[in-house]
């Protein structure tokens, strides 16, 4: 198998194009702290990533419009608002939508 310049190029490119944007911040923001208002902007990244995620998925999914998802997604909400916990909202929204789509293929 021959492999041609122009392809070693093209995926030496797309490593250095992935890798600066996390490096580079990486390297700059070490060397001195953040204020607080930057720690605390950055502290609610992973839950707008999140939330955009679920919201796609959501209200965007390819069911075909079923509200079996959103059944699920209010259980798991249920379920993180009174426990706290990342285990059982994830096990309680998983249980729900096996339940749930066990049931609509049975009826």
């Amino acid at each position: 198998m021959e492999v041609r310049w122009s392809f070693l190029l093209m995926l030496a490119g797309a490593a250095l194009v992935t890798l600066i944007p996390r490096v580079l911040p990486l390297i700059v923001l070490s060397k001195k702290p953040l204020p607080e208002w930057g720690q605390n902007w950055l502290s609610h990244i992973p839950i707008a990533v999140m939330s955009a995620l679920l919201a796609q998925e959501l209200f965007v999914g390819s069911e075909g419009g079923s509200l079996l998802p959103l059944i699920a997604a209010a259980a798991a909400f249920a379920a993180a608002y009174f426990t706290r916990s990342l285990l059982i909202t994830v096990v309680t929204g998983m249980a729900v939508i096996a339940l749930l789509r066990y049931a609509a293929s049975v009826l």
